[in-house]
């Protein structure tokens, strides 16, 4: 029994040896890492397909048939005046104080608007608390950058989803 599962594994070990013999091709000595071992170097310049170099000609001009040019214009204008009336979408803001100081709240709003000029703020009170917001962002990597900014004034801020304004200014 021994003796056959000796024989097939040596079968086996023939079989793979002889699978992983070296194409037939041209050789050539390599000087490399390894002296005395021959690198096979391949023509495949007969596969590659060949080409006719095309004729230069000129072409003629193409005037085009249908003009939408006015037709766009027009759409483009419906869709502009649409996009005007627009003033609220969704997105983000910073959650910077919830709570019911009132002193606090207006102390580290004059502080925010120091450090980040630019930036609105909203400032909501609902009996008790106060909410001051900060912010009209698109994108929540847009509001983490402000977020960065103001992170040492306010470490607990939050980022949250809320309906900004749409600044019409540009």
């Amino acid at each position: 029994m021994n003796n056959r599962i000796l024989n097939l594994l040596l079968s086996l070990l023939i079989l793979i040896s002889s699978a992983c013999a070296p194409s037939a091709g041209k050789t050539t000595t390599d000087t490399g890492k390894f002296p005395g071992k021959e690198k096979v170097a391949e023509d495949l310049s007969v596969y590659r397909p060949k080409y006719e170099a095309p004729e230069t000609t000129v072409a003629a001009r193409v005037e085009p048939t249908n003009h939408v040019n006015r037709k766009v214009a027009v759409l483009m204008d419906t869709v502009a005046s649409v996009n005007k009336n627009i003033k609220y979408a969704q997105g983000y803001r910073i959650l910077a104080y919830n709570g019911s100081q009132r002193q606090d709240v207006m102390n580290l709003r004059k502080t925010i608007i120091s450090r980040v000029p630019d930036v609105k703020d909203y400032l909501t009170y609902q009996q008790p608390n106060f909410k001051l917001k900060i912010g009209d962002f698109f994108s929540r990597m847009e509001a983490q950058q402000v977020l960065n900014k103001i992170s040492d004034l306010v470490p607990n801020a939050q980022i949250v989803q809320d309906q900004i304004n749409i600044d019409k200014s540009y």
